[in-house]
């Protein structure tokens, strides 16, 4: 053995000091923060040392995906596509038809949505599985938004210009999201606030359906729930139609029960995928042949034949419905990409891919833009969709565009034999979907996790329910920024002990066995220290040494000599921060106090010394771990006492 070895392993070991890191340029400084806020995944890195040639093809490839893995395509992948593409379009024509009424639009409309839109995606989207169409909460938002400005039934042209005029600007917002890489920004609208609204709307939705399912001509145009039922049960006795409520329980039950056997099964996916097309196409010919409409069932009447027309001219670019199209575009275009992105996120993790957010960004804004120009309203990915997509075996981005030539072939052949659908198959299809929306094991589980987030998702919920779509937003939205800033502004602290036979620190909350220093206290901080809230970090340790002070004078052991505070969460400070510090180390020197530093990060020692704050309470006191800390101030303390 090595004599040196065996020397220095028998010598004292002494404590690390802590590492200054090299001072780097203030451009160089303001250019790494820069390109990990915003160019994380480092785009740029595959066209490095690349020729001309190539990176021409890598920037084809990363604008339109489908040119990459386009030439890997095979007839296996094309089998699965066409199964799945044709499945989610038997699902998605009466889905849309059924929509576009939420949105207040001919039905033509939602076909229509369900046409270029997916082309656009399926060659710029990144996802395999997503499929791109209507869905019920952004139609139900664009609806609510667009009737609070525009009465569609009195001013229908300007109506359906205004929601092109929103969907146009919808586009653009998630497509500069996507280009600025500020897709962090949706993450802002918190999990728990999504369950609510979502669960908020698809009650709202359901009750909306009440008018279609009932047969009710007189219906109010408020959402909340409180006046649709007042709409429902005052038209009770001469409202309702007998023959809708057969048609529409009969279906209903029908579409619930074949859910019911795809859930058992999945091989049976298929089985609640075409139910909506049987339903329609059962009722249809029922209503047709028994002439049901002559006694008071409403029908769908008159689709338009042939696919979309350009609506370039329509969208208002000047006047005073230009900026009221930009507000309700930037919001539906939120909701819209919050929502696309989480399905996306979801199937990906399902299949072990990765999710480029910034690029779903920007496909999603450039289908809605090409959208709003032919026709279209804010389309998106949807859920259900999404999930038979995914279970019918679909291998890319394809699938779409199956389903986009089988909508293409109904607008140019079929619309015609839909004049004779019952309103009813189509509030009880948009029913039977909308179900799925509630999320009671994630509403359950929120409520163990975090009682905070459960505020957040019931105030979503019955913001939507009770008052508004728009309302039930803004709360979601306001609770999440609530929460954000009460983590920012009191973040939590800890006092640490000793764990027994070892030289490990931690939270003597969550570890009752770990000991206190005699004369020494540690205290944790799990933040940044910033501006908003440096002063809470000094009045929360002084509180913890006045209740440590006032526990040890009550039975007599020696009083605190050194305060000890562990670094190593605190990633940040600024001026504020070190302020907070210089108060905190007076306000001990009063008490006879030392203050101590431990595993302060890089960033937080490197501005430590620019302030002369580590001059201040001495080099000496900042140690590389608590338990080095602790071993230098243990003797000190035996002297004093």
């Amino acid at each position: 053995m090595d004599t040196r070895s065996l020397s220095s392993s028998r010598q004292p070991s002494l404590p690390y000091k802590v590492g200054v890191p090299p001072k780097q340029k203030l451009w160089t400084e303001f250019s790494t923060t820069l390109k990990e806020t915003f160019f994380s995944d480092d785009p740029l890195r595959s066209f490095k040392d690349q020729s001309r040639s190539r990176q021409f093809i890598l920037g084809i490839q990363a604008v339109f995906p489908i040119f990459e893995w386009g030439r890997h395509y095979n007839l296996a992948k094309f089998k699965g596509d066409l199964i799945a593409g044709l499945t989610i379009a038997s699902l998605c024509i009466p889905q849309d038809i059924g929509y576009s009424k939420l949105a207040n639009l001919a039905p033509q409309y939602g076909l229509y949505s369900s046409f270029v839109p997916p082309l656009v995606y399926a060659f710029m989207g990144s996802s395999r599985d997503i499929a791109i169409g209507p869905v019920a909460v952004v139609s139900l938002l664009l609806g609510t938004l667009l009737h609070n400005e525009i009465d569609p039934v009195k001013n229908a042209v300007e109506y359906r210009r205004l929601a092109f005029t929103a969907t146009f600007f919808a586009g653009i917002t998630q497509a500069t999201l996507g280009i600025l890489r500020l897709g962090f920004l949706i993450d802002f609208l918190s999990h728990a606030a999504v369950v609510g609204f979502m669960a908020g709307a698809a009650i709202t939705i359901a009750l909306q359906q009440l008018k279609g399912f009932l047969g009710i001509e007189k219906f109010t145009k408020n959402t909340d729930i409180i006046s649709v039922m007042h709409s429902v049960f005052s038209s009770a006795h001469h409202g309702w139609n007998w023959q809708t409520i057969v048609i529409g329980v009969t279906f209903l039950a029908f579409l619930l029960f074949a859910k019911y056997i795809g859930k058992k099964n999945k091989k049976l996916f298929w089985v609640p995928a075409i139910a909506p097309l049987i339903s329609v196409i059962l009722s249809t010919f029922f209503v047709y042949i028994t002439r049901a409409d002559k006694n008071g069932v409403q029908i769908v009447k008159h689709i338009e034949k042939g696919i979309n027309p350009s609506s370039v001219n329509e969208i208002y670019f000047t006047g005073d419905y230009l900026l009221k199209g930009v507000r309700i575009g930037i919001v539906a275009g939120i909701i819209a990409l919050t929502e696309a992105v989480a399905i996306g996120r979801t199937f990906a993790a399902m299949k072990d891919y990765q999710l480029d957010g910034n690029k779903e960004m920007v496909a999603l804004g450039a289908m809605n833009v090409a959208g709003s120009m032919t026709s279209c309203y804010v389309a998106t990915g949807s859920f259900s969709r999404s999930a038979v997509n995914y279970m019918a075996g679909c291998q890319t981005a394809a699938s779409n565009i199956v389903m986009s030539i089988v909508v293409f072939l109904t607008l140019q052949f079929i619309t015609p034999l839909f004049e004779y659908t019952p309103n009813a198959i189509l509030s009880s299809i948009i029913i039977s979907a909308v179900i799925g929306l509630i999320d009671y094991d994630a509403a359950i589980l929120i409520w163990k996790i975090d009682k905070f987030d459960f505020v957040a998702c019931m105030g979503a919920f019955f913001g939507v329910v009770f008052v508004s779509v728009e309302i039930g937003l803004l709360i979601a939205v306001s609770i999440s920024f609530a929460k954000i800033l009460l983590q920012v502004t009191r973040p939590r602290t800890a006092l640490l002990g000793k764990i027994p036979r070892t030289n490990v620190y931690r939270n003597i909350q969550q570890y009752p066995e770990a000991s206190k220093v005699p004369g020494v206290l540690i205290i944790r901080v799990d933040s940044a220290i910033y501006f908003s809230n440096s002063n809470y970090i000094k009045e929360r340790i002084l509180r913890w040494l006045t209740d440590e002070e006032e526990q040890l004078k009550a039975v007599g052991l020696p009083s605190i000599q050194f305060l000890i505070v562990e670094m190593s969460p605190v990633t940040d400070i600024d001026t504020s921060g070190i302020h907070a510090l210089e108060e905190l180390h007076k306000s001990l020197q009063k008490r006879d106090v030392q203050l101590v530093l431990a595993n302060p990060g890089p960033v937080v020692i490197d501005k430590l010394h620019e302030s002369e704050f580590t001059n201040l309470i001495g080099e000496d006191k900042i140690f590389l771990t608590v338990a080095d800390a602790v071993q230098n101030c243990s003797p000190k303390v035996a002297e004093v006492v």
